[in-house]
């Protein structure tokens, strides 16, 4: 498995503030910016959706446009290449509309609708399907009410205990149907290691400007507890834990509906959604105390005990929302490369905020 990325907003808030988690973008290509701005000019106009009644609203990551109208959500892939992934072709981007569509219908199946050509007449006007060349593809999605996204609930102190109970019983069944991914528990030791060390290298960059001494320490924790504790994650392994899930299993990503939907899994990298399921819960529980509800995380991790009979050791626990939390200080940091969107401030703080979690829960599992 290769060190795993940061994720993706959702569809409903889109925050144009995500970052690649491996490397620098390589940027459109000049020959495709002119075809994209027309695209991009067209799909924020009213007239080309069935269903829109008014504005569309339109959102950029560095990845994808996304366009919503009252009840869809409807997704271009930017035609870009990373060290972890090619959109660069019209035939890659259609196969990663389809991917993003099945895999996403495991835990989301009313919200995934399909994958839509973009074509161009005779006369070189747009159309959502219809004859013409196909030029591109959008995944089109219904949209989910925002009041009933976790991270809206978190924010406002509202989330019920029974939904949370749901929520993990749907993951808990989810996860049982997936069949166990063959590898060797040595070579999924050295996996977490390899993450972790490339992690901590990254924020160790003097660009940065943080004392490497605490780093070194948690790192060393981190370390030694993978290797103390190497028989409970083997035994991971050979009870069949480790599953090809959803990849980036945060708030954003959830609808507390009946029954919940799990949106925006990682699609374009299956070695990322290559995991043990309590690493992906406990990340979920990890992000829920960074909002302010560490209560929510306990809830979480205790039906999902519960609906699950998989009793995962607390200090495996704890050791994966440690090496999730220095991922995400990672990522907060790569922000500082930005393009000054975003005040530097904001992903220091959060970077800070991110490293604190990471050594509580580093100092919980060396319990």
């Amino acid at each position: 498995m290769a060190p795993r990325p940061r994720g993706r907003p959702n569809i409903m808030d889109m925050p144009p503030d995500a970052h690649p988690s491996d490397s620098v973008r390589v940027p459109i290509p000049p020959c495709e910016a002119p075809m994209l701005a027309a695209k991009v000019a067209w799909l924020s106009r009213p007239q080309a959706y069935p269903d829109a009644a008014g504005p569309v609203e339109v959102r950029e990551t560095h990845m994808s446009w996304v366009f919503l109208t009252e009840r869809h959500a409807w997704k271009l892939k930017k035609p870009v290449r990373y060290p972890y992934l090619d959109f660069a072709t019209v035939d890659a981007r259609r196969h990663d509309c389809e991917e993003e569509v099945r895999l996403n219908r495991r835990l989301a199946p009313d919200c995934y609708l399909g994958v839509v050509p973009l074509v161009r007449d005779a006369a070189g006007c747009l159309h959502l399907g219809g004859e013409g060349e196909t030029v591109d593809w959008l995944v089109q999605m219904r949209r989910l009410p925002a009041g009933r996204m976790l991270d809206r609930l978190l924010e406002h102190g509202t989330v019920a205990q029974a939904d949370i109970a749901r929520l993990a019983t749907r993951l808990a069944r989810f996860y049982a149907a997936l069949p166990a991914e063959a590898m060797a528990p040595q070579r999924y030791r050295e996996d977490l290691a390899a993450s972790l060390e490339a992690n901590a290298r990254e924020i160790a960059s003097p660009e940065f400007g943080l004392d490497p001494v605490p780093l070194a320490t948690l790192v060393a924790t981190l370390r030694g507890i993978l290797q103390a504790r190497r028989g409970q994650f083997d035994a991971r392994v050979a009870a069949g834990r480790i599953v090809e899930g959803h990849g980036d299993l945060r708030p954003e990503h959830v609808c507390l509906l009946t029954p919940p939907a799990i949106i925006d899994c990682l699609e374009f990298n299956r070695a990322w959604r290559v995991l043990d399921a309590v690493d992906e819960l406990g990340y979920l529980a990890l992000e829920c105390e960074r909002l302010g509800a560490p209560h929510v995380g306990r809830w979480l991790l205790d039906a999902y005990r519960d609906a699950s009979g998989d009793a995962a050791p607390a200090g495996l626990i704890h050791f994966h929302q440690a090496s999730r939390a220095l991922l995400r200080a990672k990522l907060a940091l790569w922000h500082l490369r930005d393009d000054g969107r975003h005040p530097p401030e904001t992903w220091r703080v959060r970077a800070r905020a991110y490293l604190d979690l990471a050594r509580r829960h580093a100092d919980a599992a060396a319990r």
